[in-house]
């Protein structure tokens, strides 16, 4: 049987409720893994990949033997790793002469394996390739554009995958609110063949146009490659569905001091300070004040009148 171990800690806690299921999930990590064999183009994509996407990115640099995606048993290194570290995404690379310079880029659901893509890579330029003004260099955390190019991302099924895996392993947090100051870069995907994609990694400038709206120019920083499709596997239909689902509605924010009773209904609390009534002062002016002094005089006239009655019946 299974050992289930429970936190002992305070800090063990907070760590097992970050991971615990949310309505509104935090933003996926990606781990970035190798093989028992890599080639130096191999390696240095890997590195490029983890400082664009430093901050949600973990990279291990140790030779992994048991990782082998697309087999059977070769995949639970990875998932142990997923769990391990809290990652919703992966990189892993490998080296070998069936499948050069090898990438397999796949993401989890319930720290089991959700989908692969294994592409190769070609023609690749690294970013101090290429010379441009430093000051256009995409600042760490900024929102990047995604264009397409090409009815391949509509048509074939394996560049609709990918287009959707690429998607996935870029954009970061999800924001609802996004200033244009911050969009700084763009990925460019160009479908070059039914398995060839042309990928690029641009700056944006800004330039003027005569108008309001700023005229756009990219500026290519790197890195660059092509990605060659070999192999991939999509999800099962009812994995599919069951990782697709989402909540009905937010969670209502609590009110403080209020709840709710099946019988007596909505329950509020109110705070009330000691209150030291005899040692109050009263004006003048109150109302109590007057009527008591009304009632007083009216009742003292009463009584002068009975008084001079009882006089009058006693002579």
């Amino acid at each position: 049987m299974l050992k289930i171990k429970t936190p002992k800690t305070a800090k063990a806690k907070r760590e097992v409720e970050k991971r615990a299921p949310k309505l509104v999930e935090n933003g996926k990590k990606t781990l970035i893994l190798q093989g028992t064999k890599t080639s130096n183009v191999l390696n240095v994509v890997l590195t490029e990949l983890y400082h664009l996407k430093r901050g949600n990115a973990i990279r291990y640099t140790r030779k992994n033997e048991n990782i082998r995606p697309f087999e059977s048993g070769g995949e639970t290194s990875l998932e142990f790793f997923s769990l391990k570290t809290d990652c919703s995404l992966f990189v892993f690379g490998s080296h070998s002469k069936k499948r050069p310079n090898n990438l397999v880029i796949g993401r989890t659901y319930d720290h089991h394996i959700y989908d692969l893509v294994e592409v190769g890579v070609v023609h690749f330029k690294t970013m101090e390739s290429f010379s441009y003004d430093k000051k256009l260099a995409p600042r760490v955390g900024s929102k990047p554009f995604f264009a397409f190019i090409g009815e391949g991302f509509e048509s074939v099924e394996e560049l609709k995958h990918l287009k959707e895996v690429l998607l996935d392993l870029y954009r970061g947090e999800v924001v609802e609110n996004l200033n244009l100051a911050g969009v700084d870069r763009v990925y460019v995907c160009t479908a070059m063949s039914s398995n060839t994609v042309f990928f690029t990694h641009c700056a944006l400038r800004l330039k003027r146009s005569g108008t309001v709206v700023p005229r756009m120019e990219l500026v290519e920083v790197g890195p660059s490659m092509d990605l060659v499709v070999r192999r991939h596997r999509l999800p099962n239909d009812g994995l599919r569905k069951e990782a697709m689902k989402t909540a009905i509605q937010k969670p209502k924010k609590k009110v403080k001091n209020v709840s709710g009773d099946v019988i007596a209904g909505t329950i509020g609390k109110i705070y009330m300070p000691d209150q030291q009534v005899g040692g109050i002062p009263l004006s003048n002016n109150a109302k109590g004040l007057k009527r008591e002094r009304r009632e007083g005089k009216m009742k003292k006239e009463k009584n002068s009148q009975e008084s001079k009655k009882q006089k009058v019946d006693s002579e």
